[in-house]
């Protein structure tokens, strides 16, 4: 799923923010910058992804 997740962010990137936290202002900002073109979309979004499984193995290992 986060191979699916990150290639999703690459191309289309609020669709991977939206899979990985949901409606958010995360999203709406996502969505923002992706307007602004889509250079910052995909990479606020592969940041997104990625600081997101970085939380998700903290929490596991604790």
């Amino acid at each position: 799923m986060k191979l699916t997740r990150l290639l999703l962010g690459l191309f289309l990137p609020p669709v991977g923010v939206f899979l990985t936290v949901g409606v958010s202002p995360t999203l709406i900002i996502n969505i923002l910058l992706t307007l602004l073109g889509w250079l910052p979309g995909s990479i606020h979004a592969l940041w997104v992804i990625t600081k997101h499984e970085e939380r998700l193995n903290r929490g596991e290992g604790i």
